[in-house]
């Protein structure tokens, strides 16, 4: 399925700006897990979607998904753990699909990044579990795309 790139990047970057203001990502959480779905690039390739806000979580909780309910995960979590855990599995981030669940693919490692160089560009803060800095947590993904 073609996409309409500017508004793929428009919705990325949304997912960007709002989870590094609110320090909250959004998923939809059943009895059996996550909801997750396979690449449109490969489907070999698995991509867990996560929303920026509980409403666009919720407007995806239909048809294969409508027994899922939009939970919502801290941002330290969702960077360290989930992210990480991503990355090392080779599971990739949907971020802020849509209804048809049509949207940006993207590497957990970059989009953790994203938010991450956001939250240091708006000088804000975040309490990190396993880093003791916005720029530690940087500078060891950078390190790892070495």
């Amino acid at each position: 399925m073609i996409q309409d790139t500017a508004n793929t990047d428009s919705k990325y970057q949304l997912f960007i700006e709002k989870t590094a203001a609110t320090k909250m990502v959004w998923g939809l959480l059943s009895k059996e897990g996550w909801a997750n779905s396979h690449s449109a690039e490969d489907e070999e390739v698995a991509v867990v979607p996560f929303w920026s806000d509980r409403a666009l979580a919720k407007a995806c909780a239909r048809d294969d998904w409508r027994s899922f309910t939009p939970t919502a995960i801290p941002l330290p979590e969702f960077l360290e753990s989930w992210c990480v855990g991503m990355a090392d599995d080779g599971t990739l981030v949907g971020a802020n699909w849509d209804a048809n669940l049509s949207g940006k693919e993207s590497e957990a490692l970059a989009i953790a990044l994203d938010i991450l160089t956001r939250i240091k560009d708006t000088n804000s803060t975040l309490a990190l579990k396993n880093y003791g800095s916005v720029d530690e947590f940087i500078a060891d993904i950078n390190q790892s795309d070495e």
